[in-house]
């Protein structure tokens, strides 16, 4: 099976393995800019934490006929987000970085806003835009990735496929909602 690339020899691995050992997981082999994937992972990281931060607010917030149903889907998504965020911040570290939990500027990294929302259906609104900015958001990333940085791709596109998860359930949501609450 010829791909074109020629595998380095074993000891050739072996010499590059015992160079700036300090780096952990990032090897002479990794040929994405490191500082660019870090910056994009925090906002990444950002944009999660906020994102549970909305649903949270919105999960106690859930009011009415729905708002039983409507907020217990609202804290999954918002359990699923911090999972999101802990996987960011794991990898962040893997790299040499370190994650930014900072909330003086959490709100200007993230891709998606907070929003409240005054109605169950605005609630749902505005999680459904956040989860498709995500959408987006990792999309892009995902791209400008491309094969530079393989694990990082990988972790994106696992929370990428659970992005579109939320974004369908939710537009399944605001479609059962009666046209007097949009």
């Amino acid at each position: 099976m010829k791909s074109g690339h020629t595998l380095t020899d074993v000891a050739t691995l072996r010499s590059q393995a015992r160079k700036h050992i300090e780096r952990g997981a990032v090897t002479a082999g990794y040929s994405a800019d490191r500082d660019q994937v870090l910056k994009l992972l925090n906002e990444a990281l950002a944009t999660e934490i906020v994102c549970v931060l909305r649903y949270r607010r919105h999960h106690f917030m859930a009011r009415g006929i729905h708002g039983q149903t409507v907020g217990a889907e609202f804290l999954t998504h918002s359990n699923e987000e911090q999972g999101h965020a802990d996987l960011l911040a794991a990898r962040i570290v893997q790299l040499g970085g370190e994650p930014d939990f900072s909330p003086d500027r959490l709100s200007e990294r993230s891709h998606a806003e907070y929003v409240a929302g005054d109605t169950l259906a605005q609630m749902i609104q505005e999680d459904l835009v956040a989860e498709r900015i995500a959408i987006d958001s990792y999309r892009d990333m995902i791209r400008y990735l491309g094969d530079h940085d393989p694990t990082t791709s990988d972790l994106l596109k696992q929370i990428l496929a659970v992005e579109e998860e939320h974004a369908d359930e939710l537009a399944d949501l605001l479609e059962g909602m009666p046209a007097q609450h949009l």
